[in-house]
């Protein structure tokens, strides 16, 4: 059964029994956390998380989906790929466990001859989570499985989660025996490659307050409303249908490995047994070429480009494996257009669309290859040059000629040239490389790039210095209760190194015996504010905690020095502190607000805040509504309005748990730790900031935007206090001065202001109009202009800063014009400052060799850029515009010359 069989089986099966048909979503969906879509459900996702109300109860897709966080296995085992396609059906609050199971075993069981999958029911092993009594009945009793065919496997195989808060329940795995051939009897959990995982059935039933890992969470209750979310891998159970070892053995996936086999002079399967995972590397090969050149042409087609980062570059790596592994295969010519016009053909059974984007599809692809190739040119060049002097260096040496790390890193960081492409190439040659010297070299880059994030926290000190000055004391902690406080000045660090004084003009870092200086900590920022020293100032820029108990101040000595020794007094910002109080307290306040309206898997993941500015991160997986963020606000002030207490106390971080007190994601903790209240339990966190001491003095708080920082986590911003005033009133004095401008009152001010967009749309469309009919009326005075360029007639025109769109209608316009009676050519530049040349040819000229796209990189490169296009119409541009009746110059002598070297 074909896989494009297999996939209409499915919809007409579900649609059969009550189910919406849902079209697969593009690969780029529009969901900001995710580079591709990379399941069956993600489409879904609003509804079972219950964000919106489903326009149908049941619903069926197959989904087009990508998955690379494992794409170095892929090849290696039968169950790793990167594009496939997920069959899924889902119930929004309709049949549950019962429901799903019966499903699934009719579609698998049904036989062919009567529109189902007709799968041996002896062969099927059903697992179930460990404490899931219920399916593990529904298997026994209402399927008829025996017990000894059912499976308890624990959370790692057999809960379902989406790693943050939120929605998460036990699933039911479908596996079937593929026989003694695959593997070892015993059931999937003794192996499976003998025992293929086919379809994973989601019991959406528990609302999880905690995901600390696959197997580690909290439920916190069961959800509202009991959901299924299913999926069927469809490559999966085509292999099983086609009687085929693995996914890459497939209809769809098979005939571009055999054109890669045919390519490359290598038999499939001649030295590897029947399992992927004991595959010779050859036959590795040859599926990564398979798997890669599929998964680029969909994502290609869904309108991915090859780049440097996100989608682009997962595409790149895999246009880039694919080439790599034909060569390892020992294919040097190019592969692509050898191999993807194969996929086309396969994929576009079911996606037609693929064979009319086709053109576009494969330049993108084949330009990409050659980029790739003019890469290991380069680098081959350069490794050649090092073998060479290597083995030159090694001559009459016992130890052989070696390539050292430094020479293998440089080739992977400034030329881009793979390790493994080094290591293969070298040992080609008989030259060993010191890959130990590489992977060490690599590190360090990666500590460099941590050390310079650490050094922006640590003054760029070493961490010796600290430790030594720890050993003289920790610094006392005074911020929560004093802003000022007598000191003593214990050390002081200048470019790194102890000094026994600071001068003035000079900043480094100062430690106290004690301080009131908040140290930046939990999102909170440190304190600004003085130290005034027997002879002086030092101005406080930061705050930090190198080492744990050591408090750390960079200061600008204003005046007089400072020694080690001196008696000084700290003396903090009380306008600063305020102010923080107010955003720190605000922040906590729009947490407890967030998850009264949201719900407890709105957890905060991250946060900062500063004197008048609150910033907060939080799980969730869409874009708040304004609606919602309105509530959101409104509770937040409700609780400043109320004026409730706010207090801190110490205890143990098993008390705090037992308490209530929320742990915030990504945040460590001592034994002892300090909970901070809002109104008793409605706000109850782990907490080492300043606060103030009832909701009130918050003051007002304004939310001023929502956004996406990440895969599942969200961000809200706010203003508190007199900033949160300031807000306001600059957004009321905008609306006046707009409302004035406009005159209207301010309650009509959003009518008016679309208005008069309505209106300037239409002005610039007839301002457009009437601009492409004066650059047309020029058409015929041009054309009677035209030259006689040996007998090509000539038509130059500089339209100054005409627009690129008119310059090319006026040289489609003025071809037209000049006819068919004789070659003709025309030449039209524009663009202002950024200059522009078009170039049209007609039949007859193109018959005596003369071509757009040869005549426009000649003008383009006299620009001071580059152009092209076909050989009837090609555009292109540059940078200087004074050239450009030099580049029309340019075309005309080089239509003569290509008609007098023709003749």
């Amino acid at each position: 059964m074909e896989t494009a069989e297999i996939r209409r089986r499915w919809l007409r099966y579900f649609e059969q029994h009550g189910h919406a048909v849902v079209p697969s979503a593009p690969l780029i969906y529009d969901d900001p956390n995710l580079l591709f879509v990379n399941a069956g459900m993600v489409p879904f996702k609003p509804y079972l998380l219950g964000q919106q109300t489903p326009p149908w109860q049941l619903a069926t897709s197959v989904q087009k989906c990508v998955r690379t966080g494992d794409i170095e296995e892929v090849g290696k085992t039968s169950r790793h790929g990167t594009f496939f396609q997920m069959n899924g059906n889902f119930s929004f609050g309709d049949y549950f466990k019962q429901g799903a199971i019966e499903l699934a075993w009719g579609l698998l069981t049904t036989h062919q001859s009567q529109g189902g999958y007709g799968l041996d029911p002896e062969r099927i092993w059903p697992t179930v989570f460990r404490d899931d009594d219920e399916a593990y009945a529904i298997w026994r009793d209402v399927i008829g499985i025996p017990e000894e065919r059912i499976v308890r496997r624990d959370e790692n195989d057999n809960y379902w989660s989406m790693g943050v808060p939120g929605p998460g329940g036990p699933s039911s795995e479908i596996f079937y025996d593929r026989g003694p051939e695959y593997g070892t009897e015993g059931g999937p959990a003794v192996d499976e490659d003998r025992y293929m995982e086919i379809w994973n059935l989601v019991f959406m039933q528990d609302e999880l307050s905690a995901v600390r890992s696959k197997s580690d969470f909290d439920v916190a209750g069961p959800l509202p409303a009991k959901n299924i979310d299913t999926g069927m891998g469809l490559e999966r159970i085509a292999s099983v249908l086609q009687g085929v070892d693995n996914l890459y053995e497939i209809d769809e996936v098979y005939p571009v490995l055999e054109k890669a086999a045919e390519l490359t002079g290598k038999e499939y399967g001649a030295h590897s047994q029947h399992d992927a995972a004991h595959s010779h590397p050859d036959d590795v090969h040859l599926r990564v070429v398979a798997d890669h050149v599929r998964s680029s042409l969909m994502l290609i087609g869904d309108g991915v480009t090859p780049g440097n980062e996100g989608r682009g570059y997962v595409l790149r790596r895999m246009l880039r494996r694919a080439v790599r592994a034909m060569r390892l295969l020992g294919y040097a010519e190019p592969a692509l257009p050898q191999l993807l016009p194969v996929s086309m053909e396969r994929m576009s059974q079911s996606y037609p669309e693929l064979k009319t984007d086709f053109p576009r599809i494969s330049q993108i692809a084949y330009a990409e290859e050659t980029a790739f190739r003019r890469t290991l040119e380069a680098g081959t060049t350069i490794l050649n040059s090092a073998v060479g002097r290597a083995k030159t260096e090694a001559s009459g040496s016992a130890a052989g000629p070696a390539l050292s790390g430094s020479q293998a890193f440089q080739l992977h960081d400034t030329y881009g040239f793979p390790i493994d492409l080094t290591l293969e190439m070298a040992a080609e040659q008989g030259v060993q490389v010191d890959e130990q010297g590489f992977r060490r070299l690599m590190q360090e880059q990666r500590d460099r790039a941590k050390a310079d994030a650490k050094a922006k926290k640590s003054g760029h000190a070493d961490t010796e210095v600290w430790k030594q000055l720890r050993e003289r004391g920790a610094t006392e902690f005074l911020a929560y209760d004093a802003l000022d406080a007598e000191a003593t000045v214990t050390g002081l660090v200048l470019d790194g190194a102890q000094v026994p004084e600071l001068n003035p003009g000079q900043t480094g870092q100062l430690v106290l015996d004690r301080t009131t200086f908040y140290a930046e900590s939990g999102g909170q920022i440190a304190d600004d504010g003085v130290i005034v020293t027997p002879q002086g100032r030092l101005r406080v820029r930061d705050v930090q905690r190198p080492v744990k108990g050591l408090i750390v101040h960079t200061v600008e000595a204003v005046d007089g020095p400072v020694a080690v020794g001196d008696a000084v007094q700290a003396q903090v910002d009380p306008e600063w502190r305020v102010s923080a109080c107010q955003a720190h307290s605000g922040t906590h306040v729009v947490h407890a607000a967030l998850r009264q309206v949201l719900g407890p898997s709105a957890l905060q993941s991250g946060s900062y805040n500063k004197p008048g500015y609150l910033r907060l991160d939080f799980a969730w997986n869409s874009a708040l509504s304004p609606e919602t963020r309105s509530e959101i606000e409104e509770v937040a002030n409700l609780a400043v309005r109320q004026d409730l207490p706010v207090s801190a106390a110490f205890m143990t971080l098993p008390q705090a748990k037992e308490m209530g007190a929320l742990a915030l994601f990504g945040e460590t903790y001592d034994e002892q730790v300090r909970v901070v209240e809002i109104g008793g339990p409605w706000s109850r966190e782990l907490c080492g900031g300043t606060h103030v001491a009832h909701s009130s003095q918050v003051g007002a708080l304004t939310l001023t935007g929502e956004s996406s920082v990440g895969s599942g986590v969200r961000r809200l911003e706010a203003y508190v206090g007199m900033d949160a005033l300031r807000f306001l009133a600059s957004e009321r004095a905008l609306v006046s001065e707009l409302s004035q401008l406009v005159k209207a009152q301010p309650g009509e001010l959003k009518q008016r202001v679309s208005e008069l967009l309505d209106r300037v749309k239409e002005a610039e469309r007839a301002v457009s109009t009437l601009r492409q009919q004066q650059v047309l009326a020029q058409a015929g005075s041009l054309v009677e202009a035209a030259k006689d360029v040996y007998g090509v007639r000539f038509v130059g025109h500089d339209g100054g800063d005409l627009p690129a769109d008119d310059a090319r209608k006026l040289a489609l316009d003025l071809r037209g014009r000049l006819g068919e009676q004789q070659p003709s050519v025309v030449a039209v530049a524009g663009g202002g400052a950024r200059p522009v040349v078009v170039v049209a040819t007609n039949a007859l000229a193109r018959e005596w060799g003369v071509k757009a796209g040869d005549l426009v990189k000649l003008a383009a490169g006299t620009l001071g850029g580059g152009g092209g296009g076909k050989p009837d119409l090609a555009q292109g541009g540059g940078s200087d515009p004074a050239k450009r009746p030099e580049a029309l110059q340019q075309v005309e002598h080089a239509v003569g010359k290509t008609v007098t070297s023709g003749s």
